[in-house]
Order: C-alpha cells, then structure tokens, then sequence
C-alpha cells in the first residue's frame, strides 16, 4: 500500500495536459495585456485602430463578436449621411461599435456624431460613450436618451422572443420618432427564425429583411440575419465621407 507520502500517490498531469495549460494561462495573460493597454489608451482618446481582441467572448452571456468586415459594413451604415448632428445608438453591438471608432479617427469620415454604446458587459466601460445597459431593463436609461437618437443599431443577446420584444421597448424609447422610416435609419441583426416577430415590432418604421450576409469573428450555427428600414443598393461600398 503506498502511504501518503509517497510521490507515486500525487496525481501528475500528462505532458498534453500540462501543454494545454500552459498555453491557457498564456493565453489568459495575453488578453489581460491587451486590455490593460486599452485601458491606458483610454487616457489619450484611444489614439490608433482599436480591436476587439482584448474583449473575450463569453458564450454564457451569448456573446458573439462580428468579424471586422462586417462590423465595419454596419458602422458605414451609420455614417452614411451623418452630421454633427446626428446621434447614433448601439445596442448590444460592441464589436460594431468599435469599427464606428476607428472609422472616425482614421479621417475618412468629417464628421462627429454623438454615440452612445448601451452594454450589459462593463469591461466596456473603460470608452466614455459606454451605458449600462440591461435588456430586462429596457428603458432604465439616462431619462435624456429618450428620444434623442436618429440611428440606431441593435443586436439582442438571446434568441427568444422575450429579449427581442424588449430591445425593441428600448429602440422605440431611444428613437427620435417613430413616425415613419425617414424620421429613423435602423438596423437590427439577430437570427433567421425571429424574421416574423422583427418585420412585426419595427413595422411602424418599415423595416425589412436586407440580403447583406452577416459574419461572426468566430462563426455561428444559426443563421443571422440584417434587418434595416432603408434602402441600399451595396452596403460594402459606401461613400467616403460625411456631409
């Protein structure tokens, strides 16, 4: 019998297992680097192109990035057209978000609208447009977001028709009018089998299903879909800049 002493009785981790550790917790300090140097760009008005990199997705919380083509393609979207004026919301879209970002600071694009990034994920607190965002809590908002926003894009986080129903409350509340399409440019991205229930909430201000492919840094099973209330003959090639 080997008594409890002995190094015989101490578990030991295979070679592959130690490999993969190793590279997890790598891998763990890589991203914690990452976000650390965001962090500290926050304090010069994050000069240079930010990524997505630093922002882990968490599957639990039904996070699903876009990819950098797409989430650029819906940030053009955004800014085609706009102003100083404008005021352009993101829900739930962080990934688009950040290419809103980079196109501003890259000088492509003149002009500066106000954004605001409503978001459960508070790791997104460290950009100054951040808002703490809770679905189940559709209009437990800053009471001067209401009404205010003339663009607006939304990505639910769940598949269900619960969730749907009140990230449509909180766009309905964000929107400037909801009278009729040319009072609102939206767009709303989530999956195939909610085409029903979204033609239905967002029918006020005309919106439909669009045939741009939305694509996920990370791929997806279930087929997702773009829903917008303007017209676009190409969302990849869009004008340059802003009036």
């Amino acid at each position: 019998m080997a008594l409890i002493g002995d190094d015989d009785a101490i578990p030991q981790l295979s070679a592959g297992a130690l490999d993969a550790l190793k590279e997890f917790y790598t891998e763990r300090d890589t991203r914690q680097k990452q976000f650390e140097d965001l962090k500290l760009k926050a304090e010069d008005e994050f000069e240079g192109k930010l990524s997505m990199e630093a922002f882990t997705e968490d599957w639990n919380a039904s996070q699903f990035w876009y990819n950098d083509e797409t989430a650029a393609t819906l940030a053009r979207q955004l800014l085609e057209g706009a102003t100083d004026e404008t005021r352009i919301a993101v829900v739930s879209a962080p990934s688009a978000f950040i290419q809103l970002k980079n196109l501003m600071a890259s000088g492509e694009y003149k002009c500066r609208p106000q954004i605001k990034l409503l978001e459960y994920d508070e790791r997104f607190a460290v950009f100054k447009e951040f808002v703490k965002y809770d679905f189940e809590k559709p209009v437990t908002l800053p009471v001067e977001m209401r009404a205010s926003f003339d663009r607006i894009i939304c990505d639910p986080p769940f598949l269900s028709q619960d969730c749907q129903t009140k990230a449509a409350l909180t766009v309905r509340w964000l929107a400037k009018s909801w009278a009729s399409p040319d009072s609102l440019r939206l767009v709303v991205c989530t999956g195939e089998r909610m085409e029903s229930l979204i033609t239905k909430l967002y029918a006020k201000v005309g919106t439909k299903t669009t045939d741009y492919e939305i694509k996920h840094a990370k791929g997806l099973s279930n087929e997702f879909r773009c829903y917008a209330n303007f017209e676009c003959g190409d969302w990849s090639a869009l004008a340059p800049a802003c009036p």
